[in-house]
């Protein structure tokens, strides 16, 4: 008998080999049928309660990844996948899970034949590089052309991002709303400039894009109601200041030996207050904004001198007003001079629902933006966000990279022909490989047949006629029931979508496949167990009990 050799210390789980890889892809494949069925027009939304017992409604497949508090290591690429994909694109979440698990369901029969994961990664490389050469020759580029042209492009990718999404009924007002939002930033298209603010209530088409800034009222004290609430030709004062008296700290001693003293000192702090003020009337300022309380008296006197004021304004709005407005943030009453004044054309106070907006427009250098979202409830209203957001982040990526492919799984359908007819050209394991690519590939059509509720098989029999005979861009369509040239029914995407999710996918799937060993060692404070099953949850990965 030989003596067991104890390497690893106890209650550490090990599997390895055959069984581990094929126990991840099945783990992988358990994520992708969790948002599988939130691809497309046609798609579900998921309702996640999380431990707080708020419960979040998506369609966003980062989003749903980000909630689903997964801690299978290696499922958790996938999440990772969906995370960069969100970062860099914002659209196509749903698919890069897809395809990732897709290529490791096709090629989950080879590893268990026992074809070498190696092997496999190298036809995964193979089939991507083609892909790649693929969709930039396919991409169709935008030539710059005029204003009107490039924004009835860019409205079409923004519907088409918008059109899988729970706002896909007003598809063509908010692809408006969004296309004007980023039009108006500046050459960089800072995501942040564009302000999102909710306000529950109305309707969704009530919804409004505000040129400049907006944001809620802020909590104002007595005398508020005097002030002006409207301004032809602002100048606006951005402060960092108190303008409020503060409480003595606790531990400070004066003595005073008479009452006339004792009033000097308080004279002397309402003189600061008043010189405060004094200093910003002077500026010739109609509208204070201070990031720090304004406090009664403060208001008060504003109102008398007709100029209005906000305090506890938050950080961000601040920013943007002074983007919008021009000005600088002061953090003293001393020098404040028309230079650091921000100006504007008009400022209002309005009543949007139940909340009261300031609302800066007309400004000079205007390269901000706010929407002001309406909506029945509040969780629909945070689904319209995310799904604006992804939509944003594709007009700016097409406005960057100005070339598009046709959505509704076209793209994926040539791609996987292409792949299909190469793989016939070449001897050897790959062929068969490089085959089961293609096919995988074909996941994200039949997904959208599937969520809709029509015969995929069917469906993916036509599209793969119509591309062996050529027709590049024949994609499903949802409305019809069948197929149809994507690209002149205008559903369109920046080519850098496809581009980055494939890479990402195929990366996912290389590493997933490059794994053949897991070693977990126990949670600090766990007891180690006793016994092979005592871990709770039998041994290992894939390993029977």
């Amino acid at each position: 008998m030989q003596p067991q050799i104890v390497l690893l210390k106890e209650g550490t789980d090990t599997s390895q080999g055959k069984p581990q890889l094929v126990s991840n892809i099945n783990a992988c494949q358990s994520i992708v049928d969790a948002v599988r069925t939130t691809l497309g027009p046609r798609g579900m939304d998921k309702l996640i309660v999380d431990a707080h017992g708020k419960a979040t409604i998506s369609n966003d497949g980062a989003t749903i990844m980000k909630l689903l508090e997964i801690i299978h290591p290696a499922a958790k690429t996938l999440v990772d996948i969906a995370k960069s994909q969100d970062a860099e694109v914002g659209d196509g979440t749903t698919s890069v899970v897809l395809l990732a698990g897709e290529f490791l369901k096709q090629v989950k029969p080879f590893v268990e034949e026992g074809v070498h994961p190696r092997v496999i990664i190298k036809a995964i490389r193979k089939a991507l590089q083609l892909c790649m050469e693929k969709i930039n020759d396919m991409a169709v580029q935008i030539v710059e052309q005029s204003k009107e042209d490039q924004r009835a492009l860019l409205e079409k990718c923004a519907a088409t991002a918008m059109s899988s999404k729970l706002i896909h009924q007003q598809k063509d007002f908010f692809s408006r709303i969004v296309v004007d939002a980023v039009l108006s930033l500046d050459e960089l298209l800072p995501l942040n400039m564009i302000g999102i603010k909710k306000v529950t209530g109305g309707s969704l088409e009530e919804s409004q894009l505000v040129s400049g800034v907006a944001f809620k009222k802020t909590f104002s004290y007595a005398g508020f109601e005097m002030a002006p609430k409207s301004y032809e030709k602002c100048k606006i004062a951005l402060l960092n200041i108190e303008l409020e008296l503060k409480a003595e700290r606790d531990n400070a001693e004066i003595r005073v030996d008479n009452v006339k003293e004792y009033q000097k000192v308080v004279d002397a702090e309402w003189q600061i207050l008043y010189n405060k003020l004094a200093k910003i009337h002077e500026s010739g300022a109609n509208v204070v904004l201070s990031k720090l309380p304004i406090g009664d008296v403060a208001t008060q006197y504003f109102a008398d001198r007709d100029i209005f004021c906000a305090g506890r304004v938050p950080e961000e709005d601040l920013k943007r007003t002074m983007k919008a407005c021009g000005g600088a943030v002061m953090t003293t009453a001393n020098d404040i001079k028309a230079n650091v004044l921000g100006v504007c054309e008009h400022f209002e106070e309005r009543q949007v629902g139940g909340e009261r907006f300031n609302l800066f427009q007309g400004c000079p250098n205007a390269k901000t933006s706010t929407l002001i979202l309406r909506g029945g409830a509040e969780q629909f209203l945070e689904e319209t966000e995310r799904s604006l957001h992804d939509a944003i982040m594709i007009v700016r990526r097409t406005i960057k990279h100005d070339s598009v492919v046709a959505g509704g799984g076209a793209i994926e359908m040539e791609l996987s022909k292409l792949l299909r007819d190469y793989s016939r050209t070449i001897a050897g394991k790959e062929q068969l490989l490089i085959a089961a690519i293609a096919k995988g590939l074909e996941i994200i059509p039949r997904q959208l047949c599937d969520n809709a509720g029509f015969d995929a098989t069917n469906i993916l029999n036509k599209l793969r006629q119509k591309h062996a005979q050529g027709g590049q861009w024949f994609g499903v369509d949802i409305t019809k029931e069948d197929i149809s040239d994507n690209y002149e029914q205008c559903v369109w995407e920046p080519s850098i979508i496809k581009i980055n999710a494939l890479t990402a996918a195929a990366e996912a799937a290389c590493m997933i496949l490059s794994v053949d060993e897991t070693i977990k060692s126990p949670k600090a404070g766990e007891a180690p167990m006793a016994g092979a099953g005592g871990m709770g949850m039998g041994r290992g990965m894939g390993r029977p009990m």
